[in-house]
């Protein structure tokens, strides 16, 4: 059988989010055990364990990647990364012992586990590599056909809605779409082309190999795992959140200043989210439950502490396809600051279904870790006890997590 390019050609082609998250904890809790695994939501179209010999050639591939002088300069100019970060990334090189990959049943099973450091920027490359596997047994052709109609199709809506009267907030659109796209080069042709189709509203994306390439912004700050760690570094539980929003504060002073608020739900979240936060952090990332809701959250809580709304910035990344997005702009659009991060419905539109598939941090130094999400079923936890107990802990009621 003839071989297959390599799906992952650098290690920049991965979110911008692994990079300041790898930073922080490299720089504060670089001794940090993790492990890290697989799992798919929703049923797939043939057995994951069939691609098990497919992925483990790309890992031994991947694992044979370093980071190119050209790579780390660019890095290197984002004010925010660090000279010493970038010597790190200059001899970090993914080590093969530390990720396993085999069949479990008609599933996969993919565990990567040793220091975090070393082993928290596997995930985004995994279901990379796991989605593109998965999509190359599919009528290619057809299934691009169809994902230009829809590029098309988003373009025209866009297109469509710069008639509508202006509202006091712009519209501002990202890519989020690595870790679910259909193929890296079709994510590089929706980037390409939103970007020159619609600069007005297409503001960058995650994708920080295609940021470099294509002259965007790269976007992103923090993900659930940052937080999660901190629910196992030795601070009293209650305050696990606090101490990561402070640490990220000292690590980046001012830049990158979008928090993620559904690790123990908003509700949780905004408790822990004092004045001193609100007035460092520039705004919030929604990723679980009701967006409207959430939002008119998010803004009640600016008011009680007396801050503008209008000087914050409210980003909703959750599951959104363009006609949603839309309609959260317009319930919000004359009061706050947005940003809307589009995955899979700008990535992988074209036709066919999805997969949902993610990699989780489940423990960290030998403990578990859990997310309490806005959403049922968005959540997992190996250890029944402890999920119980961070209930407790932050008083929030059963029915949240799967």
């Amino acid at each position: 059988m003839r071989r297959m390019t390599p799906i992952i050609h650098s290690l920049l082609d991965t979110d911008l989010y692994k990079f300041s998250m790898w930073q922080a904890l490299l720089h504060r809790h670089p001794t940090t055990q993790a492990r890290y695994s697989f799992v798919c939501r929703n049923a797939s179209a043939y057995p994951l364990a069939e691609l098990v010999p497919e992925v483990n050639r790309e890992l031994d591939h991947l694992c044979s990647l370093s980071f190119t002088p050209d790579e780390l300069a660019y890095l290197k100019g984002l004010r925010y990364i660090s000279s010493d970060f970038v010597d790190f990334l200059r001899i970090f090189r993914f080590q093969r012992d530390f990720i396993e990959v085999r069949a479990a049943g008609e599933s996969i099973d993919i565990v990567a586990s040793g220091p975090q450091v070393h082993v928290m920027a596997f995930e985004i490359f995994v279901l990379a590599i796991v989605n593109e596997l998965y999509f190359r047994r599919f009528d290619a052709s057809a299934a691009l056909a169809e994902g230009r109609r829809r590029l098309v199709a988003k373009i025209d809506l866009l297109r469509d809605f710069e008639r509508e009267p202006p509202r006091r907030h712009p519209f501002e659109l990202s890519d989020f779409g690595v870790r679910r796209r259909y193929s890296g080069a079709w994510q590089r042709e929706v980037v390409a082309t939103l970007r020159d189709a619609v600069p007005q509203f297409f503001k960058g994306t995650s994708n920080v190999l295609l940021a470099k390439e294509l002259g965007l912004p790269p976007i992103g700050t923090m993900a659930h795992e940052y937080l999660q760690t901190y629910q196992t570094l030795g601070v009293r539980l209650r305050d696990f959140q606090k101490a990561a929003l402070e640490d990220w504060v000292q690590e980046y002073r001012g830049d990158l200043g979008i928090a993620l608020t559904d690790v123990i739900t908003m509700d949780a979240f905004l408790a822990d989210f004092d004045l001193y936060f609100a007035k460092l952090f520039d705004g919030l990332r929604h990723d679980s439950g009701d967006p409207i809701a959430w939002g008119e959250k998010a803004l009640a809580h600016y008011e009680r502490l007396r801050i503008d709304p209008h000087t914050k910035r409210l980003v909703f990344s959750d599951g959104l396809d363009l006609h949603r997005a839309l309609a959260i702009y317009r319930h919000f659009a004359d009061r706050t600051q947005m940003g809307f991060g589009i995955g899979t419905h700008l990535t992988n539109d074209v036709g066919l279904e999805p997969v949902s598939i993610v990699m989780k941090l489940r423990q960290a130094n030998g403990q578990p870790v859990a997310k309490i999400s806005d959403t049922p079923g968005k959540a997992l936890c190996d250890d029944a006890t402890f999920l119980a107990y961070l209930r407790q802990v932050f008083g929030v009621g059963d029915g949240l997590t799967q």
